[in-house]
């Protein structure tokens, strides 16, 4: 059959011939008609070599991710998708047969047969159905937090010395209203001084992030913040079948927000980052991760943060962990970010004004030379249709083919609101999470009122603990200061095994966990984006 076609068309036929297994897009479109023959693949070992998808609105992109996820499970990879638009969840149910999907797999030599993929379903902060996704304060950052408080580069700085600040003095930073409290502490009289010796914070910086946290949680935003804390271990999960868990993170709730969900999922790349050890190449990835609307985390982004996503991709492929950005057009990924992703799905562009003719001719410029006219090619695709090249099995991009992709096998519609639901309370992840925590943390440990004074010790004796060198907070540990002092807990020796117990038994015994480190090891775990490594 490849012997039939056109020599242009079998050349780049032989581009998509890989020996392992791999994910099949669809059939190679040769002047207007799909030829079966033809399949168009990215390999499964290069999925961890990221990629991007992009096309104006209404083309197929979300179709696109659907079936890259759906073989992706099948191959027993787990696979995490933002579902901004709420029209992923169908990928937990049994697709529809119709003729538009019979002809469509006639059309691209796809068999065709409808089937739902194991999936679980999250939230953030609880906002709308799915699983709660919380993180503590502390391990979100000083650079991500900057990054949604919409903080300047001063500010920025100033944000993270009050990190360094309460990881210095083992305030844990639960939720917002612990980091207003040591912010509020730092400008008062009795905390300035505190971090006087390594540039102090003024208070008109103080008042700016004040300012901002309070506007941030008016909006809502708050629940963000808290315990129990998700563990995006979670998220490599696979099915007792085999197949790898699809994790959707339903977005709909908050998508007039996006500046902070897009800057929770780099949340969740960059704690993924720091749990997963070096794997180097891999015959499939442990995990893909698919970042729609991408381009709101570059929009308005300062240079470090920037920086700090283009190393977290390229580093992050040794891990074994693919990403995904989609979004509508390359340019609205930065060229450090763009030049990491090897495989690309270019759905139609639309050219109806000056800019967007602009932006055509930088997109084609991204693509190798190829045997299209690219400009006329991307202007005229249909709905489901896409030009693609990806890296073949040896690393190098494939040639450029347009192509028509296959239909998903499931659902290509939200699963009605009960079903979800359903899902959501049988996953067992849920009694882990559903219910917030608030515990003793910065906010409770400032606010206390000071104990009373010890007595006066008899003549002739030591007060208890002098010269022994223990230390609580404000003492030992002092960063520029005295700082607040803590009480130590008070109990008796026989009561310390029925409360390890409960701190055991409890939801947040992880996060407690972490914030028993001293005061280097809490310090020398902040990474790129200003996270804390866990400690599990």
């Amino acid at each position: 059959m490849a012997g039939s076609m056109p020599p242009p068309a079998r050349e780049i036929a032989t581009g998509y011939t890989f020996a392992g297994p791999a994910v099949d897009m669809g059939a190679l479109l040769w002047e207007g008609a799909p030829l079966a023959e033809a399949p168009v693949r990215i390999p499964l070992s290069m999925l961890n070599r990221h990629g991007l998808v992009a096309g104006a609105t209404g083309t197929g992109k979300t179709k696109t991710l659907q079936l890259i996820a759906e073989q992706l499970s099948t191959a027993g990879v787990p696979v995490f998708l933002a579902d901004i638009k709420g029209d992923l969840s169908g990928i937990a149910a049994p697709g529809t047969e119709s003729d538009r999907v019979r002809e469509r797999a006639t059309q691209v030599g796809q068999e065709w047969a409808p089937e739902g993929f194991p999936t679980a379903f999250y939230g953030l902060g609880g906002i709308g159905p799915g699983i709660p996704i919380r993180a503590t304060v502390t391990d979100f950052g000083p650079v991500l937090l900057a990054k949604v408080l919409q903080l300047n580069t001063v500010q920025e700085q100033s944000l993270g010395l009050v990190f360094h600040y309460a990881d210095a003095k083992g305030l844990e930073l639960v939720d917002l209203k612990d980091l207003r409290a040591v912010v509020a502490f730092l400008v008062s009289d009795e905390g300035r001084t505190e971090l006087k010796g390594i540039g102090g914070l003024s208070a008109a910086t103080a008042g700016v992030i004040l300012r901002a946290l309070t506007a941030f949680e008016q909006e809502g935003n708050g629940p963000f913040f808290g315990e129990p804390e998700f563990d995006t271990a979670e998220l490599l999960r696979t099915a007792p079948d085999g197949r790898g868990t699809v994790s959707v993170l339903e977005l709909a709730a908050v998508r007039e927000r996006p500046r902070l969900f897009s800057t929770f999922l780099m949340w969740l790349l960059a704690d993924l980052f720091h749990d997963l050890p070096e794997v180097g190449d891999l015959e499939r990835p442990k995990l893909v991760f698919f970042l729609d609307e991408a381009h709101l985390l570059f929009t308005g982004a300062t240079t470090a943060f920037l920086e700090s996503i283009t190393q977290t991709v390229r580093l992050i492929r040794s891990k074994g962990v693919g990403v995904f950005f989609v979004t509508q057009t390359p340019r609205d990924v930065p060229a450090a970010v763009l030049g990491q992703l090897g495989n690309r799905v270019q759905h139609a562009l639309r050219a109806f004004t000056p800019e967007d003719a602009t932006a055509l001719k930088a997109t084609v410029r991204t693509f190798p030379r190829s045997a299209y006219d690219l400009e006329e090619v991307l202007t005229t695709l249909g709905t489901g249709e896409a030009v693609v090249t990806v890296l073949s099995e040896n690393g190098a991009p494939t040639p450029v083919a347009a192509t028509r992709l296959g239909a998903p096998r499931s659902l290509m519609a939200p699963v009605d609101a009960a079903t979800l639901a359903a899902a959501v309370s049988a996953s067992p992840s849920y009694a882990r999470y559903a219910q917030a925590v608030d515990r003793e943390s910065a906010y409770e440990r400032l606010t206390a009122p000071a104990p009373p004074p010890a007595p006066d010790a008899p003549s002739g004796t030591e007060p208890s603990g002098a010269g022994t060198g223990s230390s609580g907070v404000g003492t030992g540990s002092s960063v520029g200061g005295t700082g607040p002092s803590v009480p130590a807990p008070e109990g008796r020796a026989g009561q310390d095994r029925t409360l390890v117990e409960q701190v055991v038994d409890s939801g947040v015994f992880r996060s407690l966990a972490r914030s028993v480190g001293t005061q280097i090891g809490r310090e020398i775990t902040r990474s790129l984006f200003g996270t804390t490594r866990r400690r599990r």
